[in-house]
């Protein structure tokens, strides 16, 4: 009870709904203790030692798998692509700029990550029967959501 009351009165200035949504989504992430946070130079350590392994196909085949687990696992929270990518974002994958309804901009602090997320949201996105156009660019992704 005294750190529910400590965390209100330490965050009762969130009154932007927005900023209210990114914190409810995390501690949706971490306090179930499925999630961590990583320094993003352990980050792109671990990407570009994957890209160096010799089982880096075996890898790719596995992360394939764990997206499609993860529709499973999200039903119930995540009805749109639109809800997919907000919820990444808050991942800090990327930050995410809506050029429409339909229409989204994925930017990359590196481009490391883009293949990770890329094949993360063919999956999903293929799991939740969604057409999606997925373009990439140096440091960004276009995804652009069809009817």
């Amino acid at each position: 009870m005294r750190r529910a009351l400590r965390f209100y009165s330490d965050n009762k200035a969130l009154t932007d709904l927005a900023t209210r949504k990114k914190a409810y989504a995390y501690m949706d992430l971490l306090l179930d203790g499925e999630h961590v946070i990583l320094d993003l130079d352990y980050w792109l350590l671990f990407l570009r030692l994957i890209e160096s392994s010799p089982d880096k196909e075996k890898f790719w085949a596995e992360h394939r798998e764990v997206a499609r687990s993860h529709k499973e696992q999200l039903k119930s929270k995540v009805h749109s692509a639109e809800e997919l990518l907000t919820r990444l974002e808050y991942c800090n994958f990327f930050r995410m700029t809506r050029n429409s309804d339909r229409d989204f901009t994925l930017i990359f602090g590196s481009e490391l990550p883009k293949k990770f997320v890329r094949v993360f949201l063919e999956e999903y996105f293929s799991a939740m029967g969604i057409k999606a156009e997925i373009k990439e660019n140096l440091t960004k992704l276009s995804v652009t959501v069809k009817p």
